[in-house]
């Protein structure tokens, strides 16, 4: 999909749009359709059998998209309310009725902020998202699909179905939210995702086709999980999907997760005030990370300073400096988080939570009961520190004793290189078309190179008027991330 506003963006989104199609389907038609501004988009599920019964399983809204991509689904929506749930239900029974359509298929529709509705395609196939469905309804539509097929009547009627607490899918992507949410290519090093359970009314359901150690190729879609929580209320299904992506371990290859995390924290998106261009009204500069709020950089820095206090205990044992656990007297410490320089003590408190969290020097989360309640933070190592990721917020924590803190502040920051004069390959892919030439003056803006990934080709343009030095890069090319591909005079 791709939206023209203009005749010339018409003519490119036309070219582009039928290129990747005949791709990756084989078949270059192209639909034209109205844009509806600050749309919602409500699909209805459906489910009939082969002796002419329909029914519907409620609604699921999808309207957190990027490039028309779901990202978040939830089930029911916060938009509708009942009559217009079965206004929408009775359209969508009526069309696959119309076909004589069996098993499940789902009817989706574009919604305005007053509740009005507009069709928009059928598909006639199991959903990526039909798991809130399922976990909204107790159906299993899988189970439905194959009796259905098998020649059974639906066993349920509609008036069997009535929708139970709330639920919310995160697709878990392979890009890189930092930059421009490009895809990420690689080795999965590590994948551990968050247990899958149901207790005290929450459900953590989690749906996979990879593992730890596979490989996530460009020959494919981006979505690697679909991690998904139900709870009473939307509210509360909110928060446990916040808590379920903090225990979600992914390296190896950049993921979307810190974004989903940011999201969960969004107020709009709490309150459900949402739009299919919530992404774009909300991140408008693209996504750099949750801001850490004065709460966020105090729990971060508390969990740096029980980190190294674990790592310091250790060493102390193997020196044979400490034969206990205990502090003597509260130590100062200064936690460098980011920007900011951060006081904190060492205490007997640090050191009864240094072991009660089981946290051992290489695990990559880090969970334990603070003030705030239960925390998962994801720990990497860094150059004499750690990288903490936390509800969308990601800083590099230092600890320094208050001596090493008055010399690492004389320190100079690291210049990063100036690659201003390069075009670099901004994810892996291959080369679909250089559509300029060695010596050739290029405006600001046009094309430089195309490069195809994950089944999505992007245009890569100059960013300011250049005069093209001298070109890497072929058409057909494999390229990995940050290669060159031409420089600039």
């Amino acid at each position: 999909m791709r939206i023209a506003y203009s005749a010339a963006e018409t003519r490119e989104g036309f070219a582009r749009a039928r290129s990747e199609a005949k791709s990756s389907f084989g078949d270059d038609r192209v639909f034209i359709e109205k844009f509806i501004v600050n749309p919602r988009h409500i699909e209805i599920q459906v489910l009939g059998d082969k002796h002419g019964n329909v029914i519907y399983l409620g609604e699921r809204e999808c309207s957190i998209q990027r490039r028309h991509q779901k990202v978040i689904e939830e089930a029911p929506s916060p938009l509708l309310d009942q009559k217009t749930r079965e206004a929408m239900g009775a359209q969508a029974v009526a069309l696959a009725r119309a076909v004589n359509y069996d098993s499940a298929g789902t009817v989706e529709f574009v919604a305005g902020q007053d509740r009005s509705f507009f069709f928009l395609e059928m598909n006639t196939r199991l959903q990526v998202e039909h798991p809130v469905t399922e976990l909204v309804t107790g159906i299993d539509l899988v189970e439905q699909m194959i009796r259905v097929a098998a020649g059974e009547k639906l066993a349920i009627r509609q008036k069997d179905v009535t929708l139970k607490g709330w639920a919310v899918e995160s697709r878990i992507y392979a890009e890189d939210p930092y930059r421009n949410f490009l895809p990420s290519t690689g080795r999965l090093v590590t994948y551990r995702p968050p247990a899958e359970q149901s207790r005290d009314g929450i459900t953590v359901r989690n749906d996979t086709g990879v593992y730890e150690g596979g490989e996530i190729s460009i020959h494919y879609d981006p979505m690697i999980a679909k991690l998904c929580t139900h709870a009473p209320d939307r509210a509360a299904a909110i928060s446990a999907m916040a808590d379920a992506l903090d225990g979600f371990v992914i390296d190896g290859i950049r993921h979307n997760v810190p974004f989903l995390s940011a999201i969960m924290e969004n107020p709009r998106w709490q309150s459900g005030a949402l739009s299919t261009g919530f992404i774009a009204e909300e991140f408008p500069g693209g996504f750099t990370g949750r801001a850490a709020d004065d709460s966020v950089r105090q729990t971060l820095a508390r969990v740096a300073t029980v980190l190294d206090h674990i790592e310091n205990r250790r060493k102390r044992r193997i020196n044979g400096q400490m034969t206990g656990n205990g502090v003597a007297c509260a130590t100062a410490r200064i936690v460098r988080l980011g920007p900011d320089w951060l006081p904190v003590e060492v205490t007997a408190a640090t050191d009864a939570l240094a072991d009660a969290c089981g946290w051992t020097p290489g695990n990559p989360l880090f969970s334990a009961d603070l003030a705030e309640g239960r925390v998962s933070v994801q720990v990497a190592r860094i150059l004499n520190g750690y990288r903490l990721a936390w509800r969308g917020v990601t800083l590099d924590a230092h600890v320094y004793t208050m001596r090493e803190a008055e010399l690492a502040r004389l320190m100079p920051e690291k210049a990063a290189a100036d690659t201003s004069r390069k075009l670099l390959c901004p994810m892996p892919g291959l080369v679909i078309a250089i559509p300029v030439a060695e010596g050739q003056e290029v405006k600001a803006g046009e094309p430089l190179a195309i490069v195809e990934a994950m089944k999505m080709e992007n245009i890569l343009r100059a960013e300011r008027d250049v005069t093209v030095k001298s070109i890497a890069a072929r058409k057909g090319d494999s390229l990995q991330v940050d290669a060159v591909i031409m420089e600039f005079a």
